[in-house]
């Protein structure tokens, strides 16, 4: 069986949720337990029980709505994404994943179609990391990755503790932040954010995997000086030492692989002045790549250069390691599902690896996982000049769709 979502229904809701938090610029601000979180949240609640779908709220946040099955021994079958942005980022990332696993279950309610499986979509709580780290928090909470309590006492940048957040926008839920029941699969539908897609002229991806990465941050303390008086060999400069290991950064992917990756995309300097030599610097590190034995590599590899540059500016320095994920193979099941769904639809697809992390990394450990990708023009997103035309977003959806409809029928 093969449906059609309703695609005038898609873009005007994908337009309703990009209102709130919207920008002036037509992007996003809609970070992780926010005023506009809370907004979001609870207009999805809403189109959820405007559904007749079993809502539940767990104690991390992350909300679910259930269909129920005809079989009620069957495992559900869990489809969603992310509602939270990145600060100025764009209006698909993440939402489209929620907003397709929406309009699934109002086509099937419309159509009166009935599945062997339950069907749960899902909304994940902070999967940004924007505001609060680590990214794919309450995915990770939920899946046993992460600690509740730990992850309670994460702070943001004003030191806002993230379970007091919780509770002001009222998404502390009552219900355990962990798998209440065996779940058959995971779908979830994001854009690329990479150019692959678009450079292939396809118009689905079918992903069959997600790289694996590491992220962190390095400190180095100087010395405060004048910067005019103050010769050059009895400074103790922080920032010389940050930047020395930031191009190290940039190079080190070049000699390890084709798909690695490496950015550093936060700095803070003190006392960040023109006319004082930088007493303290902290920035990050990203690396990712497919193969693990990469990303151990590159991570050593930046200790060392940051221990050398740490020696030649004679800096006291301290290391953290704020994330670190493997790479994950998607299952058999979803993988040929998402085949079969774009084929059957006439679109063009293609196997790609994806090279950003989302919460099906989390989901491998607890079902059969699967993702879709729709096209990203120019690779863009995290910004505001993030687009996926309507023809992608609709393509992608409707792949989805059946996907998951396909897994759901099935008697396994």
């Amino acid at each position: 069986m093969r449906i059609q979502l309703d695609r005038e229904r898609f873009i005007e809701t994908m337009r309703e949720q990009a209102e709130i938090g919207g920008t002036e610029d037509g992007g996003l601000h809609r970070l992780a337990l926010s005023d506009e979180d809370k907004r979001i949240r609870d207009w999805f609640a809403d189109r959820m029980e405007a559904e007749g779908l079993e809502v539940r709220v767990d104690e991390f946040g992350n909300m679910f709505g259930r269909r129920e099955g005809t079989d009620p021994d069957a495992d559900p079958v869990l489809v969603g994404s992310h509602l939270d942005s990145q600060p100025y980022g764009g209006i698909y990332d993440g939402a489209m994943g929620v907003i397709s696993a929406l309009e699934l279950v109002r086509t099937l309610n419309e159509e009166g179609i009935e599945t062997t499986h339950p069907i749960e979509i899902v909304n994940w709580t902070n999967e940004e990391g924007s505001r609060f780290q680590p990214a794919m928090q309450g995915s990770g909470v939920w899946a046993g990755a992460h600690d509740l309590e730990e992850e309670y006492a994460t702070t943001d940048a004003d030191g806002v503790e993230f379970e007091a957040e919780l509770e002001r926008i009222g998404y502390k839920g009552d219900v355990p932040a962990e798998p209440t029941t065996e779940y058959e699969a995971y779908l979830e539908l994001h854009i690329e954010q990479g150019p692959s897609l678009e450079l292939e002229g396809k118009d689905v991806g079918v992903v069959t995997g997600i790289v694996g990465f590491t992220w962190g941050a390095i400190t180095y303390y100087g010395e405060a000086d004048h910067s005019g008086p103050t010769p050059m060999h009895y400074r103790s400069d922080a920032l010389v030492a940050a930047a020395d290991v930031i191009t190290q950064i940039r190079r080190i992917p070049s000699t390890l692989g084709d798909r690695t990756v490496g950015t550093t995309g936060y700095i803070d300097a003190e006392p960040n002045s023109i006319n004082i030599i930088p007493s303290e610097v902290t920035f990050t590190w990203g690396f990712r790549d497919p193969d693990d034995a990469v990303v151990e590599e590159a991570f050593a590899r930046v200790l060392d250069e940051a221990e050398a540059a740490a020696d030649r500016e004679g800096l006291d320095w301290e290391w953290e390691e704020r994330m670190r994920a493997p790479s994950v193979d998607f299952a058999d099941q979803c993988i040929d599902a998402v085949d079969a769904a774009a084929a059957d639809l006439g679109y063009d697809s293609m196997h790609i690896f994806s090279g950003a992390g989302h919460d099906a990394t989390h989901l491998t450990e607890i079902c059969d996982t699967g993702m879709v990708f729709a096209v990203s023009e120019d690779g863009k997103s995290h910004t505001e000049a993030e687009y996926t035309s309507w023809d992608d977003c609709y393509a992608s959806a409707n792949t989805l769709a059946n996907a998951a409809l396909d897994i759901a029928e099935s008697d396994s």
